[in-house]
């Protein structure tokens, strides 16, 4: 369901990788909310979130470190919204997810922030790193 678009490519292999593989984890999240097999998420709602958290920990790194060695201007803008991706993850974390009765809630409200920080970050921001 979620996949990358011809518009968002950078242009740059290695960056265009890794948002694949974000996308990738959107459709493990859209998966696991459309389950019906699965009465408790709690277990894999908490491990599809570390392994998302510790991708685009990676993620942000490398394209943190090419934009760096290209010294690309715009780098603090980048920093700040990554930050800002990870922050709001955290607010995902387990003890937010063990106090919320409703399982399904807490993954629409992840696969919304999710695909939507995405396709705006990369729309708006990571297009023009290769430019």
């Amino acid at each position: 369901m979620y996949e990358m678009k011809k518009e968002y490519f950078t242009g740059i292999q290695l960056i265009d990788d890794e948002h694949a593989k974000l996308f990738e984890y959107a459709n493990q999240i859209y998966e696991l909310l459309h389950d019906e097999f699965v009465p408790d998420k709690y277990d894999h709602i908490r491990d599809l979130l570390g392994k998302l958290m510790n991708y685009a920990k990676q993620h942000f790194a490398d394209e943190e470190a090419y934009m760096e060695s290209i010294r690309y201007k715009k780098i603090f803008t980048q920093k700040v919204q990554h930050q800002a991706f990870m922050d709001e993850l955290e607010k995902f974390n387990l003890d937010a997810i063990d106090q919320m009765d409703n399982q399904e809630a807490v993954l629409g409200e992840l696969l919304s922030f999710v695909t939507d920080w995405l396709v705006e970050h990369i729309l708006n921001l990571d297009t023009q790193i290769g430019k």
